[in-house]
């Protein structure tokens, strides 16, 4: 057997898959760079360290389930100059290695999803498990699993969870049942995992959305207990676009 199917066989057996595919090129790049063995290996594990990387976020990423991909760096920090832009607990996900929370405040299209997605793929991109859900869809999962007596092992799941990213909450309300059961998910993570929670509506106005003033306030409580709270403000970005493509049209 030649020498190449051999080492391919090792590499493969050894589950090094991004060395699998690349040591020819990196050999080829050692030979014209005179490199020693030791800085060939070097190139080697560094190649499969960062191939590794790769594939674990893109895992990550897919697993979260984010409606769209966005970063900090494409959010406008202009139009919102009391956000934090340089906050590093934020932004290279300390809040969740400390099992702390953040919610956003404002009015539709002020960038609430932008930065909540951006925070949960920085989040991705540190190793956490992130999990993306507007309110409204995990309200009706946890109905649906209670129907199918599967709650028990949703909550288990739900637990594991290093952060729950909660979208648009105060945009649908929810049956009282709904909201009872979406409390007792945000209680059952309290302290083991981090939240992302958006909502458009002050804390004053969640009974709104829950029907239930002293289950609304412990829920509340939970949240800002260990986090960060921030208000966006201003006009809709949707809303200006919609406005700059019909001056230009």
């Amino acid at each position: 057997m030649a020498i190449d199917a051999i080492v391919l066989g090792y590499l493969k057996a050894l589950r090094l898959g991004g060395l699998a595919r690349s040591y020819k090129e990196i050999l080829r790049d050692a030979d014209e760079h005179n490199l020693s063995h030791l800085e060939f290996l070097k190139a080697c594990l560094e190649h499969e360290i960062l191939f590794k990387k790769d594939a674990r976020l893109k895992r990550l990423v897919a697993k979260a389930r984010f409606p769209t991909l966005k970063t900090i760096d494409t959010f406008d920090f202009s139009v919102q100059p009391d956000l934090p832009k340089h906050n590093m607990e934020l932004m290279d996900a300390g809040f969740v290695r400390k099992r702390e929370s953040v919610i956003f405040v404002g009015k539709p299209g002020t960038g609430k999803t932008h930065l909540a997605i951006s925070l949960g793929i920085a989040a991705c991109q540190a190793g956490f498990n992130t999990r993306f859900y507007t309110a409204a869809n995990l309200a009706n999962q946890l109905v649906e699993a209670r129907a199918n007596h599967s709650l028990s092992r949703f909550e288990k799941n739900f637990k594991k969870l290093d952060l729950v990213i909660l979208d648009e909450l105060g945009y649908v309300p929810f049956s009282r049942d709904a909201g009872q059961l979406l409390f007792s998910m945000v209680s059952a993570r309290y302290e083991l995992g981090s939240f992302i929670v958006t909502s458009n509506l002050d804390f004053s106005r969640w009974t709104e959305i829950f029907g239930d003033e002293g289950m609304t306030a412990a829920l509340i409580d939970r949240l800002v207990h260990r986090g960060y709270v921030f208000r966006t403000s201003g006009d809709s970005y949707r809303f200006k676009e919609s406005l700059r493509m019909a001056r230009e049209a």
